[in-house]
């Protein structure tokens, strides 16, 4: 397992995560090449079935990256976040796949450093856990 690297799905606020891991890449910061970043308006509109169909199409961890608490553009679009990664954690630790392969974090525009670290922070947790369960089923189904 040692030549396991993990596929994280970052769904990012355009307004402060997605810039980040822009402001990031201008600094020459790296964070793992499996980390997959998508833009999202802002993170209120992630719901949980997107969450739960990342892990189902072969993400081995989910990260929703939203604005600071207090700043988001959209008043408490990632409030509403995190209460939705909350109910997917809870389901995945309910059905054996582990809350932990879920996280919502908060960076702000500037906060490039700190998206990478970020990032790949969660992404080594991820790759310590292994491959995703429901993939490896997927496989083996087929």
């Amino acid at each position: 397992m040692s030549d396991f690297e993990p596929v994280v799905v970052v769904f990012a606020c355009d307004y402060c995560a997605y810039t980040a891991a822009d402001v990031a890449g201008r600094m020459n910061l790296t964070y793992p090449s499996g980390v997959r970043i998508l833009r999202v308006p802002c993170t209120g509109k992630v719901e949980q079935q997107y969450i739960m169909r990342a892990l189902e199409k072969g993400a081995d961890g989910v990260m929703v990256a939203g604005c600071l608490v207090g700043d988001c553009h959209f008043k408490n679009g990632n409030l509403r976040a995190a209460a939705r990664v909350k109910r997917v954690q809870t389901l995945l630790d309910d059905i054996g796949i582990g809350a932990q392969r879920v996280a919502m974090v908060n960076v702000s525009a500037g906060q490039g450093a700190k998206f990478a670290e970020i990032a790949t922070d969660f992404s080594k947790k991820i790759g310590e856990m292994g491959p995703n369960p429901i993939k490896q089923g997927a496989k083996a189904a087929a």
